[in-house]
């Protein structure tokens, strides 16, 4: 399929030195306040990983928390992502808010959560999604979907009477950045970017990017 046709205009104000914050988490903070105005999923990012032959591998999850200490998503421990942090934990993730023609890139080294956090989290979380926690053991192949329904009609009467536990095999990830990019599209692909690279715990290096 030829889509060389499909062109997209980028018609917003451009994005300067003075405007950025000297704080790469205020300044995505301050971008994040905006993308959950204008975008349906704004906590959406999509996470790269390296398997242990360091081929690249990337799926969407969501931010669920983030603070001046790194952005946390939570999983599956035994996922396949998971396995892959295990082994090498520099990760990647982008932030494509399409609606502000804005994109927000992050690398940092990804590390587990406290289980006091973990579970925090999951006792928020609605009663079916805790149930899913339990039934979804992530990587095994599934003949069909009814295994998976069944599986969560067991967990449905084990837990019937009771609160639902925090699965020993799921948790949370904190990322810490060494690294943010921050990009504005511009018209003619002439866009602004920022890069913020870590000098030390106190201050950042900010560089402007060619397009």
């Amino acid at each position: 399929m030829d889509l060389t046709f499909m062109r997209q205009g980028y018609q917003n104000e451009g994005l300067t030195r003075e405007q950025l914050s000297p704080d790469p988490f205020l300044q995505f903070e301050a971008w994040f306040k905006e993308a959950n105005e204008a975008e349906p999923i704004p906590n959406a990012m999509s996470l790269a990983t390296v398997n242990h032959s360091g081929a690249p591998m990337m799926r969407t999850v969501l931010l669920k928390l983030f603070d001046e200490n790194g952005f946390v998503f939570f999983t599956n421990y035994k996922s396949r992502k998971a396995e892959q942090i295990s082994e090498n934990p520099n990760v990647a993730v982008l932030f494509n808010w399409v609606a502000l023609e804005r994109q927000v890139s992050i690398n940092g080294v990804a590390e587990k959560v406290e289980t006091s956090e973990s579970l925090k989290y999951f006792m928020g979380r609605p009663r079916g999604s805790q149930l899913g926690a339990w039934v979804s053991d992530q990587r095994s192949v599934l003949s069909s979907r009814k295994i998976l329904e069944l599986k969560l009609d067991e967990i449905k009467r084990k837990f019937a009477d009771r609160k639902i536990p925090l699965p020993d095999c799921w948790g949370g990830f904190r990322i810490k950045p060494k690294r943010f990019e921050f990009w504005q599209g511009r018209p003619n692909r002439l866009h602004d970017r920022f890069l913020y690279s870590k000098i030390d715990d106190e201050s950042w290096e900010i560089e402007r990017l060619a397009p």
